[in-house]
Parts: structure tokens; sequence; C-alpha cells
């Protein structure tokens, strides 16, 4: 299915399922936000290849829509919390006169449920211990048994490269991207 999003471009990557915590302050995104909460509440977040959050950017091609669940104003900052839902491509881009971002996007399959192979258990252990700490993370039902959403947070916690992000958020297959994260581990220590 094609549909028209506003596009929210970042210098991050957001997965099906993650959380996502803005500061907003231009009056595009202002505006942007507006339409969204009279709507369906949703706006393409993509990842910026080249350029700045603030000004123009050229974006990858894929992205993750974001459904805001809540919002509260700061003085002249608008503060949303967004959670990633359905994986999209980008067919085109454009740019409005007031600088938004608008995409012709077409949305993906989600992917879905898998159980975790043997050989990833210690990319759990690894994920519990980096992710029970962070607050961000409270709200998000775990599913440590689902290599999907193993895959997706892992990525999202990780110190990765941006272009690495991107590749795994642009795979469909969670085992593959899980044996994806583990080669780009250090090894263990004494190995």
């Amino acid at each position: 299915m094609t549909t028209e999003i506003p596009l929210f471009p970042l210098k991050t990557v957001l997965f099906p399922g993650g959380p996502l915590r803005l500061r907003i302050f231009e009056p595009r995104y202002l505006d942007m936000v507006a339409r969204c909460l009279r709507a369906d509440n949703r706006f393409g977040v993509v990842a910026i290849s080249r350029g700045a959050e603030v000004g123009e950017a050229e974006m990858f091609g894929a992205g993750t829509l974001a459904e805001i669940v809540d919002w509260h104003q700061d003085g002249a900052l608008l503060g949303i919390v967004a959670v990633g839902r359905e994986g999209f491509r980008l067919d085109s881009t454009s740019r409005r006169p007031d600088g938004l971002y608008m995409g012709r996007a077409v949305l993906r399959e989600r992917e879905p449920r898998r159980p975790l192979a043997e050989s990833h258990a210690p990319l759990v252990e690894l994920l519990r211990g980096l992710i029970e700490p962070l607050s961000t993370y409270r709200t998000v039902e775990s599913a440590y048994d689902d290599a999907v959403w193993v895959s997706y947070r892992l990525t999202e916690v990780l110190p990765l490269a941006l272009p690495l992000k991107q590749e795994l958020l642009e795979m469909t297959d969670s085992h593959a991207r899980l044996d994806r994260i583990a080669a780009s581990l250090p090894p263990p220590s004494g190995a």
C-alpha cells in the first residue's frame, strides 16, 4: 500500500516497537505534529544519510512510521513520545515551501514473531543488561523470546554506526539480523 506521509529526518534509526522522544522547536515540525494530532498521529522517521536535522537533508530510502502516543508543552518546546510502527520504503520525496519533507511510502508487512535460535542466547543476555536500566524502555513490553523484538531492541541500544543500523532496519529476516549484529560485536574477552 502506498501512502503520502510527512517525514522527520533524524540522525537515528527508529524500529517498529521502539520508543522515540523528541523535543520539537522548528515551525515546520510543530505544524506537522499539530496536523498529525488532528488526524492519525503518524509521521515517517527516516535516517539522514547526508546533511543535518536542521535545514536540508538527504535521507536513506527506508524508514519507520512513528505514532505519537504522548505529548507535553515545555515553554517554546513541544515534547512528544512516539512509538515505531510499520516500516516503509520511500518511492519519492518532496520538500514543501515551509521546509517539511513529504514522502510517498510503500508500507512493509510487519515481520512476524520468530523463536530465537539457541546460538542467539548470548545476545538476549547482552540485551537484558543494556536495556533494563534504561528508563526509555520501561514502558516497552518485552519479548525476549522473539528474535524480531530482540534484534530491533539490540540495534537501537548498541553503539552501532548509523549506516549499519540502517542496513539492519532494511533486513527482513530477524535471524540474519541477529547474525549480523553478532558479527559486528567485538569478540568476548579471553576468546
